[in-house]
């Protein structure tokens, strides 16, 4: 009888049509793949059961996140590997179907040759940090109930993983900026861009630990409102204000957007929000944001888009980022994006891609996280420090690799006089 590495080797193989790029270390101490390959680590047969009763990302997921299933070494060249295998698998025309899967009488054998390996079918529960997947209602119940599983965690935690900044959105480099500059210069990107003066209103949609507000206020004297869903940024972004003498000129509300009533304002900021609003609503949102804003105002919207597909009705939400990471999360392409801010009204007069950006922002925070793990997982607990450390991680691949990407779009409420009053040049703010 083969060792349990590799017959798993043989059937991954088998089931994939094609060559394992990564090396598997068994539960019993067999190894067995591609020398010097990145080494996957199959803790126990449960990481087998999670994978067999949930075939492909979620399943996979759940073992990891149980701890099941680890990385030996470099976990970006093991994700980067795996991804060329797995996630642009079908992309790229490559490998077998589940259709030839279940025609192939060797799959099949292959697949059965798993099963006695795995040992008594029982599908293990999933990892106690898994959310129940559901239909994405975007109803101000829902919403801020899945704002509370991704950002209540603890803001210790977050602390720890975003640096001192407290700032959950790409930052803005010059080639040696420390991530704290980097995101001191995207607030003070975003705020040059909404063209901000002394005595105007800013509305900071989705504020976070309030940093956007706070900059604002400080370094431009403008009068900041502030709306999170979750009750912990609220808390410490109150606390932030009151420390920094500037109560007069924040508040910090915990609020939907959708219940702002008191606009109109001269300029919004919605920076790492929109991602939240879902496709069925977007259109809702933008109409919300072009009524709270003064004729002449602007919204400056920071936001993650996905690839286009040539079949958008078939697009998915990621398993793995919606049972985990952001329930109810949904990407749109920027093209999407961009139609829907102008059939609420809005004229967009800048778009800007921060791709390269978000990835190295996400390098630094995977950095911060490894490099105090320990701390981490007493913070915000063992499976939860692994979702944060494979999905940032994760994600930093998908820019790279221009998979995903990110936007600025600044859009004015234009008057019927057309006086957008942007200047001649508008890319003057970066310089």
């Amino acid at each position: 009888m083969a060792d349990a590495a590799s017959r798993l080797v043989s059937v991954a193989e088998q089931l994939l049509g094609a060559p394992l790029p990564v090396r598997v270390r068994a539960w019993d101490g067999s190894q067995a793949g591609p020398p010097g390959a990145p080494v996957i680590v199959v803790r126990n047969r449960r990481a087998l059961r999670r994978m067999l009763f949930k075939p492909g990302e979620l399943g996979m997921a759940r073992a990891w996140v149980a701890g099941d299933l680890d990385i030996e070494g470099d976990l970006y060249t093991a994700l980067g590997a795996m991804a060329g295998l797995l996630w642009e698998h079908d992309d790229e025309g490559g490998g077998r179907s589940l259709a030839d899967t279940v025609r192939d009488p060797a799959a099949r054998a292959a697949v059965r040759d798993l099963i006695r390996l795995v040992g008594p079918p029982l599908p293990p529960a999933p990892p106690r940090e898994e959310v129940r997947r559901r239909r994405h209602l975007h109803t101000r119940r829902t919403d801020k109930r899945a704002i509370s599983h991704h950002y209540d965690v603890g803001n210790d935690f977050y602390a720890l993983v975003l640096g001192p900044s407290m700032v959950y959105s790409c930052a803005y480099w010059e080639d040696d900026s420390s991530l704290e500059t980097a995101q001191h210069d995207k607030l003070e990107l975003v705020c040059r861009k909404l063209g901000l003066k002394p005595g105007q209103r800013l509305l900071d949609v989705g504020c976070g630990w309030g940093s956007m507000a706070v900059h604002a206020a400080r370094e431009h004297g403008v009068s900041v409102v502030g709306v999170t869903l979750s009750q912990e940024q609220a808390a410490f972004a109150r606390k932030r204000v009151a420390d920094e003498g500037l109560t007069d000129r924040v508040e910090i509300r915990v609020q939907d957007y959708r219940d702002v009533r008191d606009g109109p304002y001269d300029a919004i900021s919605s920076i790492g929000m929109a991602e939240h609003v879902g496709a069925e609503r977007y259109l809702e949102y933008a109409r919300d944001l072009y009524g709270l804003l003064k004729p002449g105002g602007r919204l400056l919207n920071h936001q993650i888009a996905r690839r286009p597909q040539q079949d958008e009705t078939a697009y998915e939400v990621d398993a793995f980022i919606d049972s985990y990471v952001f329930p109810d999360g949904e990407l749109a392409p920027l093209g999407t994006t961009v139609t829907m801010l102008e059939r609420a009204g809005f004229e967009v007069r800048d778009v800007e891609s921060l791709r390269e950006h978000y990835a190295r922002t996400l390098r630094a925070w995977v950095a911060n996280l490894e490099g105090d793990w320990a701390r981490a997982t007493r913070l915000a607990g063992f499976g939860r420090s692994r979702v944060w450390r494979l999905y940032m991680a994760a994600s930093a691949l998908a820019f790279e690799r221009n998979q995903i990407g990110v936007n600025q779009v600044l859009a004015v409420r234009t008057p019927e006089t057309g006086t957008s009053g942007l200047p001649a040049r508008t890319r003057t703010w970066n310089t």
